[in-house]
């Protein structure tokens, strides 16, 4: 027997959305061992579907309306994704699992609110950023504004979680994001600063509300797009005097929306993230 699967998109950021049953059926029939089994067989490029992560919702909740499990494309549990979340709101609402456009999710970094909007896009709110060394997890107390030392390079940037962990690095215009995301992307995710590795953003100013950023996501290497990474670099442009508190963040794939009313004064604010979501195809797995 086959198993149904549906692939989805958001900004380029691409992930599996699988339903429980089929899940299950998988197991039954030995295609995987467990979630982190097929989470590597499923998002593989070259011998699975392909794609950056694995979904598959879960109903049985009571801390919230449902809630879902999430890994990474080399198998690894993310406690947060915000291109996935978007995916996953406009999935669990199309196929009725949930009956309100404005919903709760438990997951891993706790509970966010996805909201489906009239135009197509979803808003959701990521909820406030964590700055705290400790909770990012970040071994030295100064997160903002980190000296790091990489090959050939000293970067500046800064730790900041949103229910996992990123490294914020700001660079000038005339840098090649992507050269820059690859060459020093891996080194610094698994840096001695991070004891559960980290994220890595590269980003350039155009204007107050603009910024473009190119990613090396942990466990995934290079994507185009990353929701919370968009979160945590508007909040590092912010904390740091950069932007607005209303800005287009550029992605390879796509641009979202971010809105943080935060600063240096106030900044256990929540943080909303807005974008698309697409379906890619909906198929059976031989």
């Amino acid at each position: 027997m086959g198993i149904n699967v549906i692939k989805m998109q958001g900004c380029g950021n691409d992930f599996v959305i699988l339903d429980y049953k089929e899940y299950k059926k998988g197991l039954d029939e030995n295609r995987w061992e467990d979630m982190s089994n097929a989470a590597k067989i499923l998002c593989n490029r070259n011998f699975g579907i392909g794609a950056d992560g694995l979904i598959i919702p879960n109903t049985d909740t009571d801390e919230a309306d449902i809630s879902w499990f999430f890994y990474n494309s080399d198998g690894s549990a993310a406690q947060m994704c915000g291109n996935g979340m978007r995916c996953f709101a406009k999935y669990v609402y199309d196929n009725r699992l949930v009956d309100k456009k404005c919903f709760k999710v438990k997951t891993l970094a706790g509970i966010i609110t996805p909201e489906i909007m009239d135009n197509g896009n979803i808003r959701v709110n990521m909820s406030s950023p964590i700055l705290d060394s400790e909770k990012i997890p970040f071994i030295p107390n100064n997160n903002l504004n980190y000296k790091i030392s990489v090959k050939d390079r000293i970067f500046e940037g800064s730790a900041i979680s949103m229910g996992n962990p990123h490294f914020i690095i700001f660079v000038e215009q005339k840098e090649d994001l992507l050269k820059l995301a690859k060459e020093y992307g891996p080194i610094i995710e698994t840096s001695a600063e991070f004891p559960e590795k980290t994220n890595v953003e590269f980003i350039s100013i155009r204007s107050r509300n603009k910024i473009d950023l190119c990613v090396w996501e942990r466990g995934c290497g290079i994507t185009l797009a990353c929701g919370t990474g968009a979160c945590a670099a508007v909040v590092a442009g912010i904390l740091n005097g950069y932007i607005d508190n209303s800005v287009d963040v550029n992605l390879m794939g796509g641009t979202v929306h971010i809105d943080w009313e935060g600063s240096n004064v106030s900044k256990e604010m929540d943080i909303y993230l807005t974008g698309p979501a697409e379906y890619v195809l909906k198929a059976e797995l031989e």
